[in-house]
């Protein structure tokens, strides 16, 4: 490969982060991995002896983050990419759904990813170079009905991506927002955690979607591997996009999103420009 590089990625125990650990793994780049177990870390290092590297760090522990990152760049080296991966989904109706688990599902998604940033943000300006990849969703440009919170962690993460990508590009630095589709991760099994229902009237709209998810989890279009390998290319760019959606679903809807916006801001344009002056 053209160059190897190190890259520290959050939440390698499945999904995502493993699947394009292996993958940068096996083209030759060295991975640094947080896990939230000594046995996750263990079984992380496993996967290559000299090249894989496990830290136990949970992205909320903000007052951790600083030293483990200075920790690698001193043990391991320069950290080349970051990329923010940890996060999971809630499912959940948003009048029933308790304020604490909006702000649990903003800790891990945003604030997790945003501490991250700023701690090897740093070192990669020192340098005049670096990466960082943060792992949005489709969620993060269009919604439906069950996933407020979601939705509302990987919009913010996706205007964050951007804007920060606008202040660090002096510095040689890029900012990709990798927005994912349906893959065949843990995201709508596992990894999700699910508000009881509590009021009848919004079965009607909910119900189907949430069957409609069940019934698709695991047999999802997105190869977590192909993703992967489409990160990796973005990495290795010499131009690296500052949005990158993942599947065809992702590639439809998202289309289908700016397409109707544009319909109503044209619907409502005398309205939008009767309030200037």
């Amino acid at each position: 490969m053209a160059s190897s590089k190190t890259l520290l990625i959050t939440g390698v125990s499945s999904g995502f982060g493993r699947a394009l650990a292996q993958e940068a793994l096996a083209v030759g780049h060295k991975v640094v991995g947080t896990v939230r177990s000594a046995e996750a870390k263990r079984d992380f290092e496993s996967l290559c002896a000299n090249a894989a590297w496990g830290r136990v760090l949970d992205v909320t522990d903000f007052d951790a983050i600083d030293g483990v990152v200075a920790e690698i760049e001193a043990g391991v080296g320069p950290i080349d990419v970051l990329v923010n991966n940890a996060g999971y989904g809630h499912e959940g109706i948003m009048e029933e759904s308790p304020l604490s688990e909006m702000r649990q599902q903003f800790e891990v998604n945003v604030f997790g990813a945003v501490a991250m940033m700023k701690a090897v943000l740093p070192f990669m300006r020192a340098r005049r170079r670096g990466h960082i990849l943060n792992i949005t969703s489709m969620g993060g440009y269009i919604t439906m009905p069950g996933i407020a919170y979601y939705c509302g962690s990987k919009f913010a993460l996706e205007g964050i991506s951007e804007a920060l990508g606008k202040e660090v590009k002096p510095f040689g630095i890029a900012v990709t927002a990798v927005a994912p589709g349906s893959f065949r991760t843990d995201w709508a099994g596992r990894s999700m955690t699910r508000t009881p229902r509590s009021i009848a009237d919004y079965d009607d709209i909910f119900n189907p979607i949430r069957q409609a998810r069940e019934e698709k989890s695991g047999k999802q279009p997105g190869d977590p591997r192909k993703a992967a390998r489409a990160m990796l290319a973005a990495i290795a760019a010499d131009h690296p996009p500052a949005h990158l959606l993942l599947g065809s679903d992702a590639l439809g809807l998202v289309r289908d999103k700016l397409a109707a916006l544009n319909v109503e801001i044209g619907a409502w344009e005398t309205t939008t420009v009767s309030t200037d002056g």
